[in-house]
């Protein structure tokens, strides 16, 4: 695989939708994906118009199809690091293999880190959940508990309590909420359970309850945990992009999509750790947008400096893409 205009990095809503503008722009594409959707333990994807509760695999499937079609290129592997190449970057693949394009999309979206407690991470996705606009509606009216983790917590609770009367907040090895968080809380319905908790109550393949340290089990038909969320961007580091901290945890800041090295951009939960499914593809959009017209300012300075000389050689414009050795699928 060798002489694309861009190379995406990730192979989810983002990185698919930025890749489907590309294709559809007459843009050399290729899309390297790992293959490991940060939503693939939910039964649906939500909030996203059309496609409300369409299994993520299936979104993806599509995705997929929707992008060879206009020309691009899918391709399995995991990409080991990028680096500068001239005036372009090589992306080097953890088998070995090297990819060259002029421009780089990253798409590769975060890594949801649990606290320690038996059965969260086997429940994640299912009865444990984190956000309430992707699945709130799915645990509505429910006995919910929402395990402290971190300074977002308490919002998470009360954020919940529109989906739920019966809402329980455990502090779990956090302080215990402050005098306003307290008084917010109590206004709302919502009640504290001191104590650190054991462990998640499982019984036929349901959460049933919260077992605390004490021995008290705690009933709930659902549990919310905000986890610290990591941007995926360790073979950024020969570019010099690293990870900032984040309210939520860590991830790569830019300018609309733009970073601090020309030629990279970013899209999705990568830089914004809030995004949906929606959004993320709408971001992976807008940066393809922003690629394409990078590119086309490229192309036409250079065009204009043969013009000058009176030559009449240019670089690839509309439909003309570079050669490329091998699809590389």
């Amino acid at each position: 695989m060798d002489g694309y205009d861009v190379v995406v990095v990730g192979g989810g809503a983002a990185g698919l939708n930025g890749a489907l503008m590309l294709a559809r722009a007459r843009r050399s594409v290729v899309v390297l994906d790992a293959g490991a959707p940060r939503n693939a333990p939910a039964d649906g994807v939500h909030g996203l118009l059309g496609r409300e509760g369409m299994p993520p695999a299936e979104l993806l499937e599509r995705g997929r199809a929707e992008v060879r079609g206009y020309g691009g290129q899918v391709v399995p592997a995991e990409v080991e690091s990028v680096e500068r190449a001239g005036d372009g970057f090589e992306v080097r693949l953890a088998d070995g293999r090297a990819v060259r394009a002029r421009r780089v999309l990253v798409a590769t979206g975060l890594v949801d880190e649990l606290p320690d407690v038996p059965g969260l991470h086997e429940r994640w996705g299912r009865d444990v959940l984190h956000c309430p606009y992707c699945h709130g509606w799915e645990v509505r009216d429910q006995a919910i508990g929402v395990l402290g983790s971190g300074p977002l917590s308490v919002h998470q609770a009360l954020l919940l309590r529109q989906w739920s009367a019966d809402v329980t907040f455990f502090p779990h090895t956090m302080a215990p909420p402050s005098a306003e968080e307290a008084e917010q809380l109590a206004a709302r319905g919502i009640r504290v359970v001191e104590g650190e908790v054991d462990s998640l109550e499982i019984v036929d393949d349901r959460v049933v309850g919260l077992r605390m340290a004490d021995g008290e089990l705690v009933r709930r038909d659902a549990v919310a945990v905000a986890p610290r969320m990591v941007a995926r961007v360790g073979f950024l580091k020969a570019l010099g992009l690293e990870p900032v901290p984040h309210l939520a945890g860590e991830h790569l800041p830019s300018e609309a999509g733009r970073t601090e090295v020309p030629g990279v951009w970013v899209a999705g939960n990568i830089t914004d750790l809030a995004a949906q499914v929606g959004g993320a593809a709408a971001a992976g959009a807008a940066a393809a947008g922003q690629i394409n017209a990078d590119l086309v300012a490229e192309e036409t300075r250079v065009a204009v400096a043969v013009h000058r000389g009176g030559g009449a050689g240019a670089p690839p414009g509309a439909g003309e893409r570079p050669a490329r050795a091998g699809r590389g699928e």
